[in-house]
């Protein structure tokens, strides 16, 4: 889960303005339990400003607040952890967004490829070769923000927390931002009020002179670093890092609630991101290791944020969205990373294990319960989503690709729209209604591959998870995923199906890319100069490093 921002007061909403919470479960079902009644009618308009929480890997939007959860890629337990291994168990988040619960099911959700780039995606409603959070570093190669990454979000781009600001809206952050970590680069220069998190992913632990270890931030200034003062245990997978990223968002949603702010808040949390960790109370919890006990805990924790939503009586004022930025990490798992149920691969391509994701919506009162919507979403909509729950417009001098779903939450209509399935700097594959189209396939190279590194585990499907880049660009492979979601049976060039689907889809293609005008890339260059030696606040706790000399390189990407 992902809350994000305190409340602030704002005018009252429009009619169809309500708080929405998403998340294409299907593959998720351990989420899911039973719970008494539900609010299972449209809710009357809210008179009140909305909240807004998303995490992440979530989200949500109330009245006077927002909250966002954002969890770790992939299912992380469908029917007992579907191929990976045995059931997690029950959980209290499972009680609330159960089948009886107040929430609405979405699938499927769509993200671009991985680490950095969706959530780029997510808080500007734009796809990332627009924003600029690709590489032109070789062709088609995912690129994401390590620490010695030089780039960053461009101030060119809009963020969802600067345009809520308007709203009136408090934005808070809490865990991975992962869009920069240098100083301009600061989410609190990108709309954001408070932060309690890191700007990359806990990995570690390094010497301090090759490397430093990554800092964790409070607001402005870091508060230590990741290991030394923020212990993880790599051989028993203990760290609490979750239950502070709990706290900080209770204690922010019952501020704002005190002071009757509208708020936004972005609980991106990274437990399930290898190295996996969770607290003491759930190691050893789970049916699943380290892993099951990482989503138990998460699990745990969306039920105890939900609860306390609940308990100061404004649920139904909040709208809650919870959803994951890629597909499970198949080259983890099983020990390390999730299933992806019948979908081909995983994170790091452009298949569909590696693009879905679950979604769920929640905001008692409002979204009728146990609903399943098969609108094809992306995690860009809720840019679009948000704005329209803030009584907000997007942005009109510049493209958007996130739609407002409140219509397909709210009153379950379907919008007929596109996909579009970046890696890096290429368009790898569309999708339109039940069909996809592949213009180009690879999953990662022979060279790679020869390493042990495999994205699609067990999963070769002859002439489409290559290991050379191949392109199908006048000829595109074309699979109906309602009657084949795992990939693997390319239609019949010859087909009339095929061609008159293959004929919609380059139509979409041509007015996609005569919209395009490709953002500056921001993750060409790498400089060990850059990294985290001396973040803000260093020279207080005595944690500042020296920095080795510049020397600027074109950044490496390998797949």
């Amino acid at each position: 889960m992902t809350p994000s921002g305190p409340s602030v007061p704002v005018s009252p909403r429009p009619a169809h303005r309500v708080p929405l919470s998403h998340i294409p479960v299907s593959r998720c079902p351990h989420l899911l339990g039973d719970h008494g009644d539900a609010h299972r009618h449209l809710g009357p308009a809210p008179s009140r400003p909305l909240r807004v929480t998303w995490g992440a890997r979530g989200g949500a939007v109330t009245w006077r607040g927002a909250v966002t959860w954002r969890a770790r890629p992939g299912c992380h337990g469908e029917r007992g952890a579907g191929a990976a291994g045995p059931a997690l168990g029950p959980g209290p988040a499972g009680a609330l967004l159960g089948p009886a619960g107040p929430r609405h099911r979405h699938r499927p959700q769509h993200r671009p490829a991985a680490h950095g780039r969706p959530r780029a995606a997510l808080l500007t409603g734009r796809l990332p070769v627009r924003n600029g959070f690709y590489t032109t570093n070789g062709h088609a190669r995912n690129a994401y923000t390590p620490q010695d990454i030089v780039g960053g979000i461009p101030d060119s781009e809009l963020l969802l927390p600067e345009l809520l600001k308007k709203a009136g809206y408090t934005n808070k952050i809490i865990g991975k931002w992962h869009l920069g970590h240098r100083p301009q680069f600061h989410p609190l220069r990108h709309g954001f009020d408070e932060w309690f998190g890191s700007p990359n992913c806990h990995f570690g632990p390094y010497d301090s002179s090759e490397r430093p270890n990554i800092p964790v931030y409070r607001d402005w200034d870091m508060a230590g670093r990741y290991y030394e003062d923020f212990k993880i245990d790599l051989k028993t997978g203990e760290a609490n890092l979750t239950q502070l990223y709990l706290q900080e968002a209770l204690d922010f949603i019952s501020k704002q609630q005190a002071s009757q702010q509208p708020f936004f808040l972005y609980w991106a949390i990274d437990a399930t991101h290898a190295p996996v960790y969770a607290s003491k109370q759930f190691l050893g919890t789970s049916q699943r290791g380290l892993y099951g006990d990482a989503v138990r805990e998460i699990d745990d924790s969306v039920g105890k944020i939900l609860k306390h939503l609940q308990q100061l009586g404004i649920s139904e004022n909040t709208f809650v969205f919870f959803t994951s930025d890629n597909g499970a990490a198949l080259i983890s798992a099983p020990k390390q990373g999730g299933s992806n149920g019948p979908f081909l691969c995983g994170k790091q391509t452009t298949f569909e294990g590696g693009m879905r994701e679950p979604a769920i919506a929640w905001w008692p009162g409002h979204i009728p319960a146990g609903g399943v919507s098969h609108q094809l979403g992306s995690v860009m909509d809720l840019f679009s989503t948000s704005l329209s729950l803030a009584g907000l417009q997007p942005p009109s001098d510049r493209q958007i690709d996130g739609i407002d779903l409140l219509p397909v939450i709210l009153q379950g209509k379907l919008i007929d729209r596109p996909i579009f399935y970046y890696r890096g700097n290429e368009l790898m594959a569309v999708r339109a209604g039940l069909y996809k189209a592949h213009y180009w396939t690879w999953s990662n190279s022979w060279e790679e591959h020869s390493k042990g590194i495999d994205f699609c585990p067990g999963q070769s499907v002859a002439g489409v998870t290559t290991h050379t880049q191949e392109e199908h660009t006048y000829l595109p492979l074309l699979f109906h995923l309602g009657r084949d979601p795992g990939e693997k049976y390319p239609l019949s060039f010859a087909s009339e199906e095929y061609q008159q689907a293959v004929e919609h889809i380059s139509g979409l293609v041509q007015q996609h890319k005569a919209t395009l005008v490709p953002g500056q890339p921001q993750l060409n260059v790498c400089d060990q100069a850059v990294m985290n030696w001396a973040p803000p606040g260093c020279e207080k706790l005595g944690k500042c490093l020296k920095a080795p000399e510049s020397d600027p390189k074109k950044c490496s990407w390998p797949h």
